[in-house]
C-alpha cells in the first residue's frame, strides 16, 4: 500500500510507515482491496490527515472503525459522503450540536467542513470490510492510530480530545492531559444516548470557549 499522505504527518510518522507491523498491514489492505469490497475507497484512507495537517490540529474525535455500507465511509470518522442518509450515531451528534449551540441541523453529513477548520476526524482503525463491522481491528492500524494521538500529544498544544464511549475513553491514557484538554461523554451510539450518556454533554460549545479562551477561532459546527 502506499502511503499517500500529507507532509507534515508523513514526516511525524515515517518511523510508523517503516515498522516492520505497518508493511505487514499494508500487505494485508492491498490483498483486501484487491479481493474483497473495502470501505472507504482506498484514496481515502488517510484522508481526515489530508484534511487537517498536525501543525493544524484543534480538536481530535476518535472513532472506532469505518461505516461499513455501500457509500457510506468517506475516511472521516462519524462522517459520510454528501448525499447519504445520516446513520444514527451521526443523527444523534447534529441533535446535540443542534440543543447545546441553536444551530439548524444540516442536511448533508459529510464533516470535511469540520476537518478543514482543524478537526482530525480519527477512527482507530481505517479500513473495514463491506457489511463486517470489525473485519480490519487487530491488523495493526490500532497501533498505528495510537501513535498519531501520542505524536499529537507530544508535539503539540492545548489540543482538545473529545473521547466518546468506552473505547475512546480508552485513549486518554496516550495524552498528556497537563498540556491538552480531554471532554468525555457516553457514545452519540442510540444503545448509549437512549440511556442518557450523549445528550446534554455540550462539547461543542465547551470546545468553543476553550478555542476562544485561547484566541483561537471557534469552530463553525
Amino acid at each position: 500500500m502506499e502511503v499517500s499522505i500529507h507532509h507534515s504527518w508523513k514526516m511525524a510518522l515515517q518511523s510508523e510507515f517503516d515498522n516492520d507491523y505497518f508493511k505487514d498491514l499494508s500487505e494485508f489492505v492491498k490483498s483486501e482491496y484487491a479481493t474483497q469490497t473495502i470501505y472507504p475507497p482506498a484514496r481515502k484512507i488517510f484522508a481526515a490527515f489530508d484534511a487537517a495537517p498536525l501543525n493544524l490540529v484543534k480538536v481530535v474525535i476518535i472513532g472506532q472503525d469505518p461505516y461499513h455500507g455501500p457509500g457510506q465511509a468517506n475516511g472521516l470518522c462519524f462522517s459520510v459522503a454528501d448525499g447519504i442518509p445520516h446513520p444514527p450515531s451521526l443523527k444523534n451528534i447534529f441533535k446535540e450540536i443542534e440543543a447545546d449551540l441553536s444551530l439548524p441541523i444540516l442536511e448533508s453529513g459529510n464533516l470535511e467542513r469540520w476537518a478543514q477548520q482543524g478537526v482530525l476526524l480519527l477512527n482507530a482503525v481505517l479500513t473495514v470490510r463491506e457489511s463486517e463491522a470489525g473485519s480490519h481491528a487487530k491488523k495493526g492500524w490500532e497501533r498505528f492510530t495510537d501513535a498519531v494521538i501520542k505524536t499529537i500529544s507530544q508535539e503539540r498544544e492545548d489540543v482538545i480530545f473529545l473521547l466518546w464511549g468506552g473505547f475512546a475513553k480508552g485513549k486518554a491514557k496516550l495524552i498528556d492531559n497537563k498540556k491538552h484538554h480531554i471532554l468525555t461523554s457516553g457514545h452519540p451510539s442510540p444503545l448509549s444516548a437512549n440511556r442518557g450518556y450523549w445528550f446534554g454533554n455540550k462539547h461543542f460549545s465547551q470546545v468553543n470557549e476553550l478555542l476562544e479562551g485561547m484566541d483561537q477561532e471557534a469552530i463553525q459546527w
